[in-house]
């Protein structure tokens, strides 16, 4: 397993459509996942360290796991299946659950928890940045850090599944 770190979202122009971009961790490739905009700002949120007055759904499911005494061990991407990904939250005791990926990067992004994939989705959908695209990253960082999590909200407006577009 090749662990994943969540480099942030941004907002995918012509179609506004929110992405979720993740890098392996001690490599250069990384993994774009289009997510609805809810998603977004959720995952915004938790990256940014926002601690809304009341708990978001999130935030109420990490005191939950807690609360019950269990532990999320790790969280995997486990694969593309006709392009939407999935998840799967893996907790103490043996206990696995499915979950789309970006419930899953928000839980293990509160949490504190790794995330993981295989060789084989990274060798799949995994994209190489060559040396001389560094700067697209730097700008992509730059990006990240003028946005905010209200610039991905859209009321009444439900986001696309969770695919490769």
């Amino acid at each position: 397993m090749r662990e994943l770190d969540v480099l942030g979202v941004r907002v995918e122009m012509p179609n506004n459509s929110p992405i979720v971009l993740l890098r392996e961790r001690d490599g250069q490739r990384y993994v774009p996942i289009w997510i609805g905009a809810p998603e977004a700002t959720a995952i915004a949120y938790a990256q940014q360290g926002v601690e809304p007055p009341r708990p978001l759904t999130h935030d109420l499911m990490v005191t939950m796991i807690g609360a019950l005494g269990r532990t999320l061990e790790e969280v995997r991407i486990t694969s593309l299946q006709d392009g939407i990904f999935h998840a799967e939250l893996h907790f103490d005791g043996e206990t696995v659950l499915s979950a789309r990926p970006s419930d899953a990067i928000a839980l293990a992004l509160r949490s504190a928890t790794p995330i993981l994939t295989t060789e084989e989705l990274l060798d799949d959908v995994g994209v190489t940045m060559a040396v001389e695209e560094e700067d697209e990253v730097e700008r992509f960082r730059e990006f990240l850090d003028e946005v905010s999590a209200e610039d991905f909200e859209s009321p009444g407006e439900s986001g696309p599944d969770e695919g490769q577009a």
